[in-house]
């Protein structure tokens, strides 16, 4: 049995990663998703919400019972502490929810698993646990129109969601591969995908004639 080659994709909000992470299933890669994972221990019912609700009060959750992103985005930006409290109830969960896919999908002998993980750089573990480092990587100027465009978020709100994440230099010191997303079509994109997918063990085949616009 081959080994799983084991690809961290990173990149800075509105890089594009997540579209990467798309053109990288097309080509049959196994995708988990740590944002995805962290969203589902915080809604509703999830793992994450008893402990929540009592470090962070009844006010922190919405009607529904899920964790509300949008006053604990807010809290986090003006109180460190609670980013600490907050990670030390989520991290554990989504760290064990991610072991649980990684060990599904090499039983399932995925040629490679992309781990779509934001805060790679900014984790202290993340670059020992994978073989190759890919960021996606664009302007700030290009981030901030590109969340605007697609969210009610103001730039100014934008910008201090970039000042949380690591600077653009440090992403790319840590990069072994760089997808440079400015001014490209989807098609482009793409085939900057299929060039380099050979290095993480996949076939570019499935994805010749991708995408169709």
């Amino acid at each position: 049995m081959s080994k799983t080659f084991k690809l961290g994709l990173t990149g800075g909000i509105g890089s594009g990663k997540s579209t990467v992470a798309t053109l990288l299933a097309e080509m049959g890669a196994a995708i988990i998703d740590a944002d995805a994972v962290a969203r589902q221990v915080t809604l509703a019912g999830g793992l994450a919400m008893p402990e929540i609700a009592r470090l962070f009060g009844p006010g922190m959750l919405t009607s529904a019972g899920a964790m509300d992103r949008e006053k604990m985005r807010a809290l986090v930006y003006t109180d460190p502490t609670a980013r600490k409290r907050l990670e030390s109830i989520v991290h554990p969960l989504v760290g064990a929810e991610i072991q649980r896919q990684t060990h599904q999908a090499t039983a399932n002998e995925q040629a490679c698993i992309v781990f779509d993980v934001p805060l790679l750089v900014e984790s202290t573990t993340w670059r020992q646990k994978v073989d190759h480092v890919l960021v996606v990587d664009c302007t700030p100027e290009v981030q901030i129109d590109r969340v605007i465009a697609r969210s009610q978020l103001t730039s100014a709100e934008v910008e201090k969601i970039i000042a949380t994440q690591a600077t653009r230099a440090r992403r790319l010191a840590a990069a072994d591969s760089v997808i440079f997303n400015v001014g490209l079509t989807l098609r482009e994109l793409a085939a900057e995908v299929t060039e380099i997918s050979h290095r993480f063990g996949l076939s570019s085949k499935s994805n010749m004639d991708y995408p169709k616009i």
